[in-house]
């Protein structure tokens, strides 16, 4: 899966990788099952007792029995009744709390993944998966399965009590299954695969509307509105023509085969009838047999009309358990150790490639703890890449990034992202107050630790002007302040986590030169003992390093004291 739209497979074996999930509320829905055969029971009880009411009451006249009767059909009614909601109660609270752990599963597989995943998945089908589809799948388990369960039961019940009360007049009222189920499961598979389409079509139309309302400031400036929504008139188009074709796929797999079975209707009441004039068969008899049997194409209708939902759901399913599918390319060994705090960096002979083209080539360099080194080289040279390697992102090809004379591969990856805090290019800041951002996944930090560190950032002269101070807002994604404050904040956030190595991508791009120099000469006092690595095209941040290395055609050159080494 290389750009997030191929289609998935969609089958039943889709249901069978829920089993891990089920798991812990196994005891629970046993309970939950119980209480529906019980409810079933119930339900089953009532077409009989009319037949009692019928032959034993009604037809002999006697006024104590058909009280009695009556009176055990109120009974069950309410105790079916109260016994439903408690089911149904009991399967949605647990529903609810499977499918949290199906997402939180996802949620932290996803964390694994590489940028290289991020970068070639299209972010409108990852929100649609997340969003659309487990949604779907959430909805499909609060009301279909257990609905698909107690018809099921209902359905073998109905057929037993049938085959006890007469034999002869169950064969007729089944005469047309075969024809109704080979109905069914022709317009089932359509449905499958005209669902699948759908949801790539949606994902389409996702993805369309993403890229348009993040690009909004370039669809305006270069006056491409109608451009843009004639894209997606013909996204939408198409959207809405797979989703006309699934519903009437879905139309056809109920009504038809559900027609078919009401057919048989006709010939259980003409066969019945004859057998009361000519063979005995007691009213009571052919009333609940009706009964039973009116009451058994309620299941088969609702089974087949739940088909529907359940191929959704099962082309749901395979798109989500595609993205559990996509391995991670780092991945933690089960026998790494602690890091305590990050000394010296070593590349030793680090290759990295990108597709077939060579990013890095034989990199070989120690940056020893404490310094302040920058990297320079223009774009595209791979400076990025040795971040990403830096903080274990990506795991290099060939040679290996050592910490501490450890290759970074043998730490517990929770504690090599806890001391080596890489601060992105693109600062990313969440729709909330700046303290927040600041302070962002640390619930105990104090007032005065965020002040400090947005003191470091060079950011308390900004935040001091403003009316709301540090509860001002940042807007979504960060978009109501500019890119150089966004970049200061990001800095204060990383600042804050006091980590043995910072590595800085970019780090004043959106500065100038006066915010530029505040904030380099305020980082060593922020980080006294901390190992700092900036990533920068200016070399004037390269002036107060320590060392300097300079990517060129995927090899470095290291400047240290004046000292100018191949790498």
């Amino acid at each position: 899966m290389s750009d997030g739209t191929r289609a998935p497979v969609a089958d039943w074996g889709a249901y069978k990788r829920l089993t891990p999930f089920l798991k812990p509320y196994r005891g629970a829905l046993v309970v939950v099952l119980a209480i529906s055969l019980v409810s079933t029971m119930l339900g089953l009880a009532q077409p009989y007792l009319s037949k009692l009411m019928i032959d034993e009451a009604l037809l002999r006249r006697d006024m104590g029995a058909l009280v009695k009767i009556a009176a055990i059909m109120i009974a069950v009614t309410i105790a079916g009744f109260a016994i439903n909601i408690l089911a149904s109660y009991r399967y949605v609270a647990l529903s609810a709390a499977m499918l949290y752990d199906i997402r939180a599963a996802l949620l932290r597989h996803l964390q694994t993944l590489s940028p290289r995943f991020y970068g070639s998945f299209r972010l409108g089908d990852l929100v649609s998966r997340m969003n659309s589809d487990v949604s779907d799948v959430q909805r499909i388990a609060s009301d279909t399965l257990l609905s698909v369960v107690s018809n099921l039961l209902f359905f073998v019940g109905c057929v037993a009590m049938m085959l006890w009360l007469d034999w002869k007049l169950f064969l007729v009222s089944v005469v047309l299954v075969p024809a109704s189920l080979a109905t069914f499961a022709y317009y089932q598979r359509r449905l499958t695969a005209l669902t699948r389409d759908m949801r790539e079509k949606g994902a389409d139309l996702g993805s369309l509307l993403v890229d348009t309302v993040m690009g909004m400031r370039v669809v305006a400036s270069l006056r491409a509105g109608e451009h843009e929504v004639e894209r997606f008139k013909g996204r939408n188009d198409a959207f809405v023509g797979a989703m006309l074709r699934m519903q009437v796929a879905s139309f056809m797999t109920g009504a038809l085969p559900g027609t078919l079975m009401t057919a048989a209707t006709s010939a259980v009441i003409l066969y019945g009838g004859w057998r009361i004039i000519e063979d005995g068969m007691s009213i009571g008899t052919l009333v609940a047999f009706m009964t039973y049997h009116m009451r058994l194409l309620s299941p088969i209708q609702t089974l087949m009309g739940l088909t529907s939902g359940l191929a959704s759901a099962r082309v749901s399913l395979g798109r989500i358990f595609e993205l559990f599918d996509t391995k991670a390319e780092v991945v933690e060994r089960d026998d790494a150790v602690a890091l305590d705090r990050a000394g010296a960096m070593r590349f030793e002979q680090v290759a990295m490639r990108y597709d077939r083209d060579a990013v890095l080539r034989d990199i070989d360099l120690t940056i020893p703890a404490g310094s302040l080194c920058a990297i320079l080289g223009p774009s595209g040279v791979g400076k990025s890449t040795m971040a990403d390697l830096m903080v274990r992102y990506l795991d290099p090809d060939a040679g290996q990034v050592l910490v501490n004379g450890r290759d970074l591969r043998a730490y517990r990856l929770d504690d090599v992202r806890r001391e080596i805090i890489l601060v992105d290019q693109s600062p990313y800041l969440f729709n909330d107050t700046i303290a927040a951002n600041i302070g962002f996944a640390l619930p105990d930090v104090k007032r005065e630790q965020i002040e400090a560190a947005a003191h470091a950032a060079g950011l308390d002269g900004f935040i001091a002007k403003l009316p709301l101070g540090y509860a001002t807002r940042a807007g979504e994604r960060g978009m109501a302040l500019s890119a150089g404050e966004r970049q200061r904040i990001v800095l204060a956030r990383a600042l804050l986590r006091s980590p043995s190595i910072l590595i800085l991508d970019e780090p004043t791009s959106a500065l100038d030169g006066e915010t530029e120099q505040l904030i380099a000469g305020r980082l060593r006092g922020a980080l006294p003992d901390a190992t700092i690595i900036i990533i920068t095209h200016k070399p004037a941040m390269a002036r107060m390093a320590d060392m300097v290395v300079t990517l060129a055609d995927g090899h470095a050159r290291v400047e240290q004291r004046g000292e100018m080494v191949d790498a």
